[in-house]
C-alpha cells in the first residue's frame, strides 16, 4: 500500500472516531503518534469520539494505578520478607537466660513499674503479644511460683469484663481467680470505641520483692545508673 494511500485511509478512520491504536490495527501498519498527529491537524473530531478518548484514557490512568500499586505491593512485601529472613534467628538467642534476661530487664524498664521500694513486679500494656513476651521470659529466667502472679484489667465502659477477663487469662495463663476486680475508665462512658478489636489494658503484678530488685539491678547495669534503681 502506497504511503499517500495509508495516509488517506488513516485520515478516513480518524474522522469516523477511530484511535491512533485503532487505525494502525486495521491498517496492519505502526506509525507513529508523531506522524498521526501531522497527517490529522484540522480534522474536526465528532463530540462521541471525545468522549470515547476520554474514556479510554481513563481506563488506561485506571489500570496503570492498578498495576503501579500492584509493583509497590511486591516490593513491599519482598522488602519484609529480606528482613525476616535476615533477622529470623534472633528469637533462639533467647535460649541464652543471660540474654533473655537482657531482654526482659529491658521490656520492664520500657514498661514496668520502677517505684523504688516496691515488692512486686507490676508490668502493664494492651498489646497481648508484648504481656506474652514479657511472660515468657519472666517464667523462662526465673523459677516463678505461679500463685504470685495477680492481673488486673482497665477497660472501657461498653466492653464485657468477663469476655476480657477469658481473653487475658488465656493470654497469659494466669487463671481468673487471680484477678483483681477490673478498672473501668470514666472517660469513656457514654462513648463507643473506635477500636473494635481493642482488649483494654492488662496488668500483671508478679508477688516477688527479690524478682524486682534482680531485674531493677539489671536494669541498672544496661543503662550505667546502677544507683537510680537500688
Amino acid at each position: 500500500m502506497k504511503n499517500s494511500e495509508v495516509k488517506y485511509k488513516a485520515i478516513k478512520l480518524r474522522s469516523e472516531g477511530k484511535t491512533f491504536q485503532e487505525i494502525n490495527e486495521i491498517l496492519d501498519t505502526e506509525i507513529p503518534k508523531s506522524t498521526f498527529s501531522t497527517w490529522f491537524r484540522g480534522i474536526v473530531i465528532p463530540r462521541s469520539f471525545s468522549d470515547k478518548i476520554e474514556k479510554e484514557r481513563k481506563m488506561k490512568l485506571i489500570e496503570a494505578q492498578k498495576k503501579g500499586v500492584a509493583i509497590l505491593r511486591n516490593k513491599k512485601i519482598k522488602y519484609f520478607q529480606n528482613l525476616l529472613i535476615d533477622n529470623n534467628d534472633l528469637q533462639n538467642l533467647l535460649k541464652n537466660k543471660d540474654i533473655a534476661k537482657v531482654v526482659l530487664a529491658t521490656l520492664y524498664l520500657c514498661e514496668g513499674t520502677k517505684n523504688k521500694g516496691r515488692s512486686a513486679l507490676v508490668f502493664g500494656n494492651s498489646d497481648p503479644n508484648i504481656i506474652r513476651l514479657f511472660l515468657l521470659l519472666l517464667r523462662y529466667v526465673f523459677k516463678v511460683d505461679e500463685n504470685k502472679f495477680r492481673c488486673t484489667l482497665q477497660g472501657r465502659e461498653d466492653q464485657k469484663i468477663k469476655k476480657l477477663e477469658m481473653f487475658w487469662s488465656e493470654v497469659t495463663s494466669i487463671p481468673i481467680s487471680q484477678f483483681y476486680t477490673a478498672r473501668i475508665d470514666s472517660r469513656s462512658k457514654g462513648k463507643v470505641s473506635k477500636k473494635p478489636d481493642y482488649k483494654g489494658v492488662c496488668r500483671v503484678d508478679y508477688l516477688s520483692a527479690g524478682v524486682f530488685h534482680e531485674i531493677m539491678v539489671v536494669g541498672g547495669v544496661l543503662t550505667g545508673n546502677i544507683e537510680h534503681y537500688k
